[in-house]
């Protein structure tokens, strides 16, 4: 979400970039959605030759309008860090083929399901752990170390390592980077927010899961931000159930968000998870016109809270 009052974007990153800031240049957008499409797509500008090229373009390095902090910087990436042999890769490792959404709902049996929650818990056990090492002059590289040592300690694999190229176990998005920021040197600062992702693949499931985290003093506008946003998330939570219309949860946020002068980020969408790190159905996060219902897409879906 971004304040009301900012109402031109200032950033887009998704997980074919990092920290994407404004240019003279349309943004690309890697997943499509057109209306009255069943599915999302992944998509990019012919004058990029891999995803994390985007991580390279030009920036606007100025400072934010009105504050004194200043836009974020690229920092340095550190080296692959590698996974050990005898554990099991997702198909897109490794793969020169950009990934996609898959079509179709994943409907799971009974193992499915518990296999979904063992992923879920492991991922929820290493955010839980993220967010304690969050503290100011620790850099965001030196967090990603840390998840990505949990997880292979833990027989997993971390979804977002080759992932079209990301080249990181973990995504920290810090400050005005929407998601899926790709850790680097950057040294976290004190009155900084990160949002940390954390997706493992274990007995062929992915589980997925993020929180912001709060870096020393944070200031009162920030606080509220982060606060309505995990407001959204768990009023729209509260409305799943068999037969609930996806648009509804789109209009529970956005709802939510219009009480308190936020607009709502359209770049990206919920997604579906399980053997595939991107599934339908597809989750709009705002209001969409009344003749338009997300529903078509699936009748069974999962969810649950670890």
């Amino acid at each position: 979400m971004v304040g009301a009052s900012s109402l031109q974007p200032r950033l887009l990153s998704s997980f074919v970039g990092d920290r994407l800031l404004l240019s003279k240049q349309p943004h690309p957008r890697p997943f499509l959605y057109k209306p009255g499409n069943k599915h999302v797509s992944m998509q990019l500008s012919r004058t990029l030759s891999g995803l994390t090229n985007l991580l390279f373009n030009r920036r606007n390095l100025d400072e934010v309008p009105d504050a004194q902090r200043q836009r974020l910087r690229p920092g340095k990436l550190s080296p692959h860090r590698p996974v050990p042999d005898h554990i099991p890769r997702p198909p897109y490792v490794n793969s020169r083929q950009p990934p996609e959404i898959a079509g179709g709902p994943e409907v799971h049996g009974e193992k499915g399901i518990e296999c979904m929650r063992s992923s879920g818990k492991l991922a929820a056990q290493v955010l839980r752990y993220a967010g304690t090492l969050v503290k100011p002059g620790i850099k965001t590289d030196e967090i990603d170390q840390a998840v990505h040592q949990m997880i292979i300690d833990n027989g997993a694999y971390p979804s977002p390592l080759g992932y079209g190229g990301f080249p990181k176990s973990v995504c920290t998005s810090v400050n005005e980077c929407i998601c899926h920021g790709i850790p680097d040197s950057r040294a976290l600062e004190d009155g900084d927010i990160i949002n940390i992702d954390v997706t493992v693949y274990l007995n062929g499931y992915h589980g997925d899961t993020s929180a912001t985290f709060f870096c020393g003093d944070v200031d009162d506008k920030a606080r509220k931000l982060v606060q309505v946003t995990e407001e959204c998330l768990y009023k729209a939570i509260s409305i799943c159930a068999p037969g609930v219309e996806y648009k509804k949860i789109g209009k529970t946020i956005h709802d939510h968000a219009d009480k308190y002068r936020y607009g709502v980020v359209r770049h990206f969408v919920g997604h579906g998870v399980g053997r595939v790190f991107h599934a339908d159905p597809v989750v709009l996060h705002f209001s969409t016109r009344p003749d338009f219902e997300l529903s078509s897409l699936s009748s069974h879906f999962t969810y649950y809270v670890v």
